[in-house]
């Protein structure tokens, strides 16, 4: 499985438009594409900063994807008031997908991006699935999560869903720790951490554990 992420940022008086459009305009278009499994999207709403997440079955469906997203992409930025240049686009390997239960009306996420020497994608998914999986499984009013990684990179993705904002407060300071261990025993540097609300989260990804 594999995933297109947009970052952009827009005026925070104007998310809601965003995830208006995104949910009426953005999602049948890219549902009608073949090889797509679905679309996310988690919203700031007092720094204004988005993330459209598509998940597709295997590289060459995403890639396929990628002139027609081009302007689905230009329109769901206009709509926020946000500009191109200002978006960023990657893609991504779903090397770990781990879901307890379906994201709610009030979910919301916490991201981690990271970065590791090229060529241990394989051992961080390993010690990911292995490691940490079942312990996020452990707390109280956790969702999901789910690792992303790019190969020729190193760059990874980490997204946990809780079931709400107060879940996903009183969980912060054991999910600190975990991140803390994990990334320090992969040689993982953490370079963003994020937290946003989960707009829309319209996936049929298949779990990888």
């Amino acid at each position: 499985m594999y995933a297109r992420s947009t970052t952009f940022r827009g005026a925070p008086d104007a998310i809601d438009n965003g995830i208006a459009y995104t949910r009426d305009k953005v999602l049948p278009a890219v549902q009608q594409m073949d090889g797509c499994v679905g679309l996310s999207m988690l919203v700031d709403r007092h720094a204004g900063r988005c993330i459209v997440t598509t998940s597709w079955d295997d590289a060459e469906a995403m890639h396929r994807s990628a002139e027609a997203i081009r302007s689905i992409r230009h329109k769901a930025v206009s709509s926020v008031h946000g500009v191109d240049s200002d978006t960023e686009v990657g893609e991504w390997e779903v090397g770990v997908l781990h879901r307890m239960h379906n994201a709610g009306e009030h979910a919301a996420a916490r991201v981690i991006w990271t970065k590791a020497p090229i060529g241990r994608a394989d051992r961080i998914i390993e010690g990911f699935r292995e490691g940490i999986v079942p312990r996020l499984a452990g707390l109280a009013g956790f969702c999901s999560v789910s690792l992303l990684v790019n190969r020729d990179t190193g760059r990874c993705a980490i997204a946990t869903v809780y079931e709400d904002r107060q879940a996903r407060h009183y969980a912060k300071g054991q999910a600190q720790a975990m991140r803390e261990e994990f990334t320090e025993h992969m040689g993982m540097h953490v370079t963003d951490v994020a937290e946003f609300d989960v707009a829309l989260a319209h996936l049929r990804v298949p779990e990888t554990v």
